[in-house]
């Protein structure tokens, strides 16, 4: 069996209704893969956070272009990558900026921004790459117990 058998691809419509289609086909690979629940519901937020992203900033209103949200089996877990072909930004120049939430409180962090602190506090990497439109790959690896081991 080669590698790419262990791949699912979906191509949806860059609008807030298909991010729920999103998650619901996270949640059926990610749990015949063994994640936990709690597992499960890291990754459903992490990705459609990434997908919210790709709804909200990659195109201009009244124009949804296309989300590719690629599912990829791992020997130690599971890839998910989020790309859209919309207008791409500087995420080096970006990051770079971007203070520390420590010792804030709410009311000092500013809405919006915080989707990469979450993604990156839900999964075990976090890859964000620029250029044609933008592409985030969220890794997670299972976690055994040693009773499934």
């Amino acid at each position: 069996m080669n590698s790419e058998s262990h791949v699912v691809c979906l191509s949806v419509p860059a609008e807030p209704e298909y991010i729920d289609l999103v998650r619901l086909t996270l949640y059926g690979i990610s749990s015949k893969l063994g994640f936990s629940y709690e597992e499960i519901e890291d990754m459903k937020v992490a990705v459609a956070e990434a997908c919210n992203n790709a709804v909200v900033h990659a195109y201009e209103p009244g124009f949804p272009g296309v989300m590719e949200v690629r599912f990829e089996r791992l020997e130690d877990g599971l890839r998910i990558t989020v790309k859209d072909e919309g207008p791409s930004f500087d995420y080096a120049a970006k990051a770079e900026r971007a203070e520390s939430l420590h010792d804030k409180t709410l009311n000092e962090i500013n809405v919006g921004g915080l989707g990469i602190y979450l993604m990156q506090a839900l999964m075990d990497d976090v890859e964000v790459r620029t250029g044609i439109g933008t592409e985030v790959t969220l890794t997670k690896r299972v976690i055994r117990s040693e009773e499934m081991v």
